[in-house]
C-alpha cells in the first residue's frame, strides 16, 4: 500500500530571513496538493557536513535527494520541480 504523503527536507540556517520567507512559500506549496506533505526542517549549523554543503545556498528544499529549489524559494517553482519528478 502506498503512503499518501510525501516528505521534503528543508535546510535552513540561523537568523536566515530567506528561510522565514521560504516557510511561507512551502505552506502555499503544501496547500496545492490533496495529500499530506511533511516538512523535515534541518538546521545546517547542527551538522558540519551539511553546513559546508549548504552554507551559501540556504534555504534549500529537497525531495528524494533532488534539490527542488534553493535561495529564493517560491511555491510555483516548487510545484513545477516536484511535478517534474512525478
Amino acid at each position: 500500500m502506498k503512503d499518501d504523503f510525501m516528505t521534503i527536507k528543508f535546510y535552513v540556517g540561523s537568523n536566515c530571513g530567506l528561510c522565514e520567507d521560504a516557510k511561507i512559500q512551502i505552506d502555499f506549496f503544501k496547500e496545492s496538493y490533496n495529500h499530506d506533505i511533511k516538512v523535515d526542517t534541518i538546521n545546517i549549523e547542527e551538522d558540519d557536513t551539511l553546513h559546508e554543503k549548504f552554507m551559501l545556498r540556504v534555504p534549500v528544499v529537497e525531495y528524494k535527494g533532488v534539490v527542488l529549489q534553493e535561495g529564493h524559494i517560491d511555491f510555483v517553482t516548487l510545484i513545477e520541480a516536484y511535478d517534474g519528478l512525478n
